[in-house]
């Protein structure tokens, strides 16, 4: 599982982020964001590609879990 630490970013560098990490074409990724924007724009984007979304949230922080 590739894991994408992007705290303290702001959108579209989850994003951006993401979508590099997702060319290795890995059944799962997990990514660290910690602002609500930058949770619901990842999540979308990796629907999109066909990925399930699985979510936590601690103290403000979001890991999402994106497999196919």
């Amino acid at each position: 599982m590739k894991i994408i630490d992007a705290r303290g970013l702001s959108c579209p560098e989850p994003v951006i982020m993401l979508r590099q990490a997702m060319t290795t074409k890995e059944k799962s990724y997990q990514i660290i964001v910690d602002n609500h924007a930058s949770k619901e724009n990842t999540m979308r984007y990796a629907e999109h590609q066909g990925y399930k979304t699985d979510i936590t949230e601690n103290d403000g922080e979001y890991t999402l879990i994106f497999t196919k």
